[in-house]
């Protein structure tokens, strides 16, 4: 379930982001330049925001143990 949820974060963050930047090249420079470069920038940033959300956690099941988790192993396995 916390997979979906990064996902469906990052596409919207995503999908924000190209909004954005259709927007303010396309209608908003027509009645201020510098509103468009505004949301140009804050367009620039919401993609390293969103790779950062979208990869929040994903190592955490790709990690090697470390070596508490081992020795746990090793003492459940004799037994």
């Amino acid at each position: 379930m916390e997979r979906r949820r990064r996902h469906r974060a990052y596409f919207w963050l995503m999908g924000t982001c190209v909004v954005l930047i259709l927007l303010a090249w396309n209608v908003v420079r027509l009645w201020s330049t510098t509103a468009a470069v505004v949301m140009s920038v804050v367009a620039a940033l919401i993609p390293p925001v969103a790779a950062f959300v979208g990869n929040q956690g994903a190592l955490d099941r790709s990690a090697p143990p470390t070596a508490d988790e081992e020795r746990a192993e090793d003492r459940t396995e004799d037994r």
